[in-house]
């Protein structure tokens, strides 16, 4: 039997959490939820298993949901160790998934923002009235982003056809 729970947050940790949090602000929506986070000490880590861990960071409230809403959090570490190459068919953690009204204009904003192109927009036929339009980048600090756009009705079935 499965415990109850709710979905609560997606950690990232930063290289510069402020430039990366201003990032998912004005590019997505995000929005802060306060308080700003400094912690350091024993007890941190124990917790996190870090000899001499300090963070500092915030929490994003994520679009589309209320004040109570799943978060982003984005944690810079005093001294944080570099993050591997990052690639969509990687085992463990992937991408973050956006919902947008436009793939094409949404991958063109990321990219104005500082983000980085990682593959090229497609429309996939997941079944006969479904598809999807997405396309996979990256935020400034190379965490993969996938932003989509689901069809339904007969112009799935045209759009499965185009690369949109």
């Amino acid at each position: 039997m499965a415990m109850q729970s709710r979905f609560a947050h997606i950690n990232l940790i930063a290289k510069d959490w402020r430039r990366l949090a201003r990032f998912y602000q004005e590019t997505f929506g995000c929005v802060p939820v306060p308080p700003e986070r400094e912690l350091e000490g024993e007890l941190l880590e124990r917790a996190t298993g870090v000899h001499g861990a300090a963070i500092r960071g915030g929490h994003l409230g994520l679009p589309g949901y209320g004040e109570d809403g799943p978060t982003l959090e984005i944690f810079e570490y005093d001294h944080g160790l570099d993050a591997e190459l990052r690639a969509v068919n990687r085992q463990g953690f992937a991408h973050l998934a956006f919902a947008v009204e436009d793939v094409k204009a949404a991958r063109e904003l990321v990219l104005e923002a500082g983000g980085q192109s990682v593959g090229e927009i497609v429309t996939l036929a997941v079944s006969d009235t479904h598809c999807v339009r997405f396309v996979y980048v990256a935020d400034p600090e190379g965490n993969i982003l996938e932003l989509q756009r689901w069809l339904d009705g007969p112009a799935a079935s045209a759009a499965s056809s185009s690369a949109g």
